[in-house]
């Protein structure tokens, strides 16, 4: 399952300023990483909105990550494109860039850039867009929190309608002490069409959220979640959107 694109950010990030200490005493850091994830999830879902018709999707990302902070990656899935997202092809391609920093007293911060690519869209389909974001992160213990927001400009050729989106989420984790398990909680919310998610012609807005349990062995991770939203069910039916169930099993390099 994709959380939310900054959330892998902010994985990369991590990965590139946690060295191990034994590593730091016998070799200078490395002044670039790279980290990766495959996934295979049983609903693609984007803000609680289903993106493969609530089928499986095979997904992969990719960061480098300099020293200083500063990354660039990828992101990519495969899609439905013809009751999720009607022309829009069979894959999903997100190409980012930003900068993310964490501090010794647990704060940390994420900005940057992310266009939205589908590279085998029906010839004349508007789906590519820009969205810039950014976020503040917590972490005390076992407890970690993630406000923050994106926002795409109107006029793009992937966005519908004459108004702008702006989404702002909360994510907070806990990890259970003792055993290879964390509690997950999401809430989202959206005001503004995107082009896949303009469901219900007399509200642009709505409200997502999920929750669920991961657990964590080596570089494999395994996890369920609950993801549901307040869209207008007739419309959520429709177009497969409506609430589920879902697991997903990944593994990081």
């Amino acid at each position: 399952m994709r959380t939310s694109i900054p959330g892998l950010f902010g994985l990369a990030v991590l990965l590139s300023t946690a060295a191990p200490a034994m590593a730091q005493d016998t070799a200078p850091p490395k002044a670039f990483t790279i980290s990766g994830n495959a996934q295979l999830t049983s609903d693609y879902r984007f803000r609680g909105l289903t993106q493969s018709d609530e089928d499986p999707a095979l997904q992969g990302s990719l960061t480098v990550t300099h020293e200083s902070g500063f990354y660039v990656g990828t992101f990519a899935s495969t899609i439905d494109d013809k009751v999720s997202l009607p022309g829009y092809g069979g894959a999903e391609v997100d190409l980012y860039a930003g900068y993310g920093k964490s501090f010794a007293n647990g704060l940390g911060v994420d900005a940057g850039l992310l266009y939205y690519y589908y590279p085998d869209g029906a010839s004349g389909a508007k789906t590519d867009f820009f969205e810039p974001y950014a976020a503040l992160t917590y972490t005390i213990g076992p407890v970690s929190a993630k406000l923050g927001a994106a926002y795409a400009w109107s006029g793009q050729k992937g966005l519908i309608g004459k108004k702008d989106n702006i989404y702002g989420y909360l994510d907070l984790s806990a990890a259970i002490p003792s055993t290879p398990l964390t509690v997950k909680g999401h809430v989202g919310y959206s005001d503004g069409s995107l082009g896949f998610a303009n469901l219900d012609p007399l509200d642009d807005s709505y409200i997502d959220w999920s929750i669920g349990v991961e657990g964590n062995g080596g570089p494999f991770r395994v996890g369920v979640s609950y993801v549901d939203t307040d869209v207008n069910k007739a419309f959520a039916n429709t177009r497969g959107s409506d609430a589920t169930v879902l697991g997903y099993i990944a593994f990081a390099f």
